[in-house]
């Protein structure tokens, strides 16, 4: 029998999975997935991607919540989808962060979250 640890990896693959393929399917772009795990208590994962326009972003979150759904990942919480500059969609053990190119320059979110972790010691 799986440990809970194991099976909570197996779905955190198969969120990170399910959110790329769909991401992909609605010709979202850029897209980067981060582990973030044990860098956050939010998520172990986080996906930074960018539409094209207002429209696409809102159609590209739409189409991923459906996935997440479909997939029996439960019903993930939506941020900014009236707007649809900078959309975020937590499922829990996910992030996806769904940007207009400009919105996402801006912001650099995947620059923070990349940067390796620093050692014990401070740095002058």
């Amino acid at each position: 029998m799986p440990s809970p640890a194991g099976a909570s990896g197996n779905l955190v693959a198969r969120a990170v999975e399910t959110a790329i393929a769909s991401l992909e399917d609605s010709k979202a772009e850029n897209i980067v997935s981060i582990d973030i795990q044990g860098k956050s208590p939010l998520a172990d994962h986080m996906i930074v991607a960018s539409g094209r326009s207002h429209r696409h972003v809102a159609a590209v979150a739409d189409h991923l919540l459906r996935a997440l759904k479909e997939a029996g990942l439960g019903t993930a919480r939506v941020e900014g989808l009236s707007g649809a500059d900078w959309v975020l969609i937590d499922s829990g053990d996910i992030i996806v962060h769904i940007f207009r190119p400009e919105v996402r320059e801006f912001y650099n979110i995947e620059k923070m979250w990349q940067a390796p972790d620093l050692e014990d010691e401070t740095v002058h």
